[in-house]
């Protein structure tokens, strides 16, 4: 199955969404805040920033932070769904226009999330607690948030969601009827499930840090495979609540 995945991935449409992967993290690339800006922030404040960056960073801008949020969950979601994409296409004559279909189902979703995510920051930046580049400058916020992502890996619907996305087979073959913009939608809520805490965690380090993005990526696409997400989901979850609590001791 593997050998025929890869052998499958050199068809044109897949040359062409790896090649949108690696555009979308070029972007992020030329996007993302250097450590000279968040060094200047800590010393002169966020206004300095806001005056100095383009809507880009702009944390009080919603379309910037939207813009920004669409292609950090495009750069990061897209390579976790790479197993189901390629199982999909496994079962049997499936066209480009099925696997864009599918692929596009499951984006949407994470466009949607994109939008409360935006919303979420310029409310947080407005009300103080975030900076201008998107971290936490509020010690209960950061503990907070650690800590409802570690509790998180250890819930119900968390299972429930990385149980489907561990098992895209299963998955297809119980929903394959419904066409592939559904499947992908349906794909798209379960890695929501899966994956928006560890997202919220964003505003731990900084939106747009590319070193949080790559792990994020890392650890959620590790998650979703069967014999290796196992053993990371619940020590992963041990970690952040530990991290949370002892956070205030440590500030």
């Amino acid at each position: 199955m593997l050998a025929i995945s890869i052998r499958s991935m050199r068809r044109t449409h897949w040359i062409a969404f790896f090649g949108g992967l690696g555009v979308c993290w070029l972007l992020l690339f030329f996007m993302a805040v250097p450590d000279e800006l968040r060094m200047l922030e800590a010393t002169y404040g966020g206004a300095l920033i806001e005056a100095l960056c383009s809507g880009l960073f702009a944390t009080s801008d919603l379309g910037g932070a939207f813009a920004m949020w669409v292609l950090m969950s495009a750069a990061m979601m897209a390579p976790t769904a790479l197993p189901a994409l390629a199982t999909y296409e496994d079962l049997g004559h499936v066209t480009a226009t099925g696997f864009w279909r599918l692929l596009g189902g499951y984006l949407l979703v994470w466009v949607g999330l994109s939008a409360l995510a935006a919303l979420a920051q310029v409310g947080l930046y407005r009300a103080g607690l975030i900076g201008a580049l998107g971290q936490s400058l509020s010690v209960p916020l950061t503990a907070g948030l650690l800590v409802g992502a570690g509790l998180y890996q250890f819930s119900a619907l968390k299972d429930a969601c990385l149980s489907r996305c561990r098992a895209p087979l299963t998955f297809f073959m119980q929903h394959w009827d419904e066409g592939p913009f559904r499947n992908g939608v349906r794909l798209g809520l379960d890695c929501v499930g899966c994956c928006w805490a560890l997202m919220a965690l964003a505003f731990v380090g900084g939106t747009m840090n590319l070193m949080f993005m790559g792990l994020a990526m890392l650890l959620m696409a590790l998650e979703k495979l069967p014999d290796i997400g196992r053993y990371i989901t619940r020590p992963l979850g041990v970690v952040l609540i530990a991290s949370g609590l002892a956070l205030p001791l440590f500030s």
